[in-house]
């Protein structure tokens, strides 16, 4: 019996885009359920009555969140293909460490880029910055954060460049000066095939961002 695999999510879900792409790194056929935030459908409630958040990965009928967790999972129930994590033990608490680093610290800042104004917006650029510049530190001059091999990191990191440019135009500053090693990943990154196929287009995010800021009551002049 074939796998049933149903991915609930949101296209411009930095999270989603995680599970979008390990599925794909594994070349697992999955069903893909766009969800509507404002108006959560009966499913996601269902599937993921904590949080009752996106995204949700759906195997055989039961329910996986938590994008990183989602990754892991993916990458235990798949093994046949090119691992996700790296097989040594320090070397994967050290993937999980930065991966939970990103989860704790990039959204936040980056929030405050196109939802914030004045000294907050400002303090959150900052941040954003600084956050990056970690990053960029612990890539170095690797290919990929886990060397030759792409992988957790990079799929944990990789979404939020498509939101690179929205966080540029709507904070009046540029990335590439102060973080050239980590915009030049994100090339090699989006020219991977799991990558390109899961990342909307920058300009759609762009399009997104004024739509969002509506629906969640931001108002900034």
């Amino acid at each position: 019996m074939a796998d049933e695999v149903i991915l609930l999510d949101f296209w411009p879900s930095m999270f989603g885009m995680r599970t979008r792409i390990a599925l794909e790194e594994k070349n697992v056929n999955f069903d893909y359920r766009e969800q509507d935030l404002w108006n959560k459908s009966p499913i996601l409630l269902e599937m993921n009555p904590v949080h009752k958040k996106i995204p949700v990965l759906i195997h055989n009928g039961k329910s996986v969140c938590e994008s990183l967790i989602q990754i892991e999972y993916i990458d235990e129930v798949w093994p046949s293909k090119t691992p996700l994590l790296p097989s040594d033990p320090y070397q994967r608490a050290q993937s999980k460490f930065w991966g939970d680093f990103i989860d704790k610290k990039v959204y936040a800042s980056a929030r405050l880029i196109w939802g914030a104004k004045g000294e907050e917006h400002e303090a959150g650029k900052k941040e954003f910055i600084e956050i990056l510049k970690t990053l960029e530190s612990e890539l170095g001059d690797k290919t990929y954060f886990g060397g030759e091999t792409f992988g957790y990191v990079d799929i944990a990191l990789i979404g939020f460049y498509s939101w690179f440019e929205a966080y540029e135009k709507f904070g009046n500053f540029s990335i590439e000066p102060e973080c050239p090693k980590l915009i030049a990943w994100g090339k090699r990154c989006v020219e991977r095939e799991s990558v390109a196929k899961s990342l909307p287009d920058s300009e759609k995010i762009i399009k997104f961002v004024p739509e969002l800021r509506k629906k969640l009551g931001i108002e900034i002049e």
